[in-house]
């Protein structure tokens, strides 16, 4: 039992400290405009990444449903900075679709 709680402490380490070093070593340091314009695409990169995947995999045999959510994320993610609302259209498009029988 006491293996658990060592295993369990050891990944709570190992998950914050990836995110608190950077917030302490850059607290007063300005980042340049470049790096944040660069930092600003990662969540268009993750959505990618990350569902599209998913959506090739998620519905077998029905490979057009696939692509509808894939171009619906793509076309809410454009035109909305969140990564939520395309998630989620993306889903409703599919779930529509394959009830159509597309």
């Amino acid at each position: 039992m006491n293996n658990i709680y060592m295993l369990i402490l050891g990944m709570m380490i190992v998950t914050y400290l990836p995110r608190f070093i950077p917030f302490v070593l850059m607290n007063n340091k300005k980042i340049p405009p470049k790096v944040e314009e660069f930092l600003s695409y990662i969540p268009y990169a993750a959505l990618g990444a990350l569902v599209i995947p998913g959506f090739i995999t998620a519905i077998p045999g029905h490979i057009l449903a696939s692509v509808g959510g894939i171009v619906a994320a793509l076309i809410l993610g454009y035109f909305n900075g969140k990564v939520i609302i395309p998630v989620v259209g993306a889903i409703c498009t599919c779930m529509l679709l394959v009830n159509l029988g597309i």
